[in-house]
C-alpha cells in the first residue's frame, strides 16, 4: 500500500511542485489549502506524513500542528519562510519531526521525507506500542488497525474511538462519557456523533463487529472476550 502524504500550503505553487516530486517516488499525495481544510483531511483519512506550511491566514500551521499532534502521532515536516532558532525551539517542543526553509529544493525535501518515514518505522518498541486483543492489533505508534493481519482503513477519529475502547475493555460507557474522553470537553455536537462513528466502526470491523456491543439505553462497551 502506497505511503499517503497531506501537504499543506495556501500557495498552490508550492503544493503542485511538492505534490509532483512525491508521486514521482511512489507516495499518494492529497492537498489542503488552509489549516481548516486540513484538519477535516486528516480526520477522513489515514496519513503517513504531513508537510505543513506555518505562514497561512485564518489558522496558522503551528495551530494545525498543536491539533495533529494532540490527536495522533502522525509526523509532521513544517515548511517555513524563516529558520530562526527560537522557531525551531518551538517546533521542537510542539512534536515536529523535521523543517524545510522556503525556497527548497525538491530533492532535498524528498530526502527528508524519506528519512522522517524511515526513522518512524525503525522506532524502537513497536511491540510495546501494539495491543493485542483476540485478532485485532492496535498500533498506537503508526495508527494502523489489524484485523487477523490484515489492516483495517479507519479514520483518526475511529482509531481514537477503537483505542479508548480497547484499553478500557469491560466497562459500559454512556454516550456523554465517550463524548468527552474521545472528543473532549470543547467539543461541539452531540451524542449522535457517537453513535455514527461506532456504526462506521462496526461496519470496518465486519464480523468481528461484536467486539463493541450497545448498552441499552445507556451507551456502549467493549468486549475483550470476543
Amino acid at each position: 500500500m502506497k505511503k499517503r502524504i497531506l501537504v499543506v500550503d495556501d500557495e498552490s505553487k508550492f503544493r503542485d511542485i511538492i505534490r509532483i516530486f512525491l508521486e514521482n517516488e511512489g507516495y499518494s499525495v492529497d492537498e489542503a489549502t488552509s489549516g481548516t481544510d486540513a484538519l477535516n483531511k486528516l480526520y477522513e483519512h489515514n496519513y503517513s506524513l504531513v508537510l505543513l506550511d506555518v505562514t497561512m491566514p485564518e489558522m496558522d500551521g503551528w495551530h494545525v500542528c498543536r491539533r495533529i499532534k494532540d490527536d495522533s502521532s502522525i509526523p509532521v515536516i513544517m515548511i517555513t519562510a524563516r529558520e530562526t532558532e527560537y522557531e525551531k525551539l518551538f517546533g521542537f517542543q510542539l512534536g515536529i519531526d523535521d523543517y524545510i526553509t522556503k525556497p527548497f529544493s525538491p530533492s532535498e525535501m524528498v530526502a527528508r521525507v524519506k528519512v522522517v518515514l524511515r526513522r518512524i518505522c525503525n522506532t524502537p518498541n513497536h511491540e510495546k506500542n501494539t495491543l493485542k486483543i483476540g485478532g485485532l492489533k492496535i498500533n498506537n505508534l503508526s495508527k494502523k488497525v489489524y484485523l487477523e493481519d490484515n489492516e483495517l482503513v479507519i479514520t483518526p477519529k475511529e482509531f481514537n474511538l477503537l483505542m479508548f475502547f480497547a484499553q478500557n475493555p469491560n466497562i459500559a460507557y454512556s454516550r456523554d462519557q465517550i463524548l468527552n474522553k474521545v472528543w473532549g470537553y470543547d467539543f461541539i455536537g452531540d451524542l449522535r456523533t457517537v453513535d455514527t462513528h461506532i456504526k462506521q466502526l462496526r461496519s470496518k470491523l465486519g464480523k468481528s463487529k461484536n467486539y463493541i456491543s450497545t448498552i441499552w439505553g445507556y451507551g456502549y462497551k467493549f468486549n475483550a472476550e470476543s
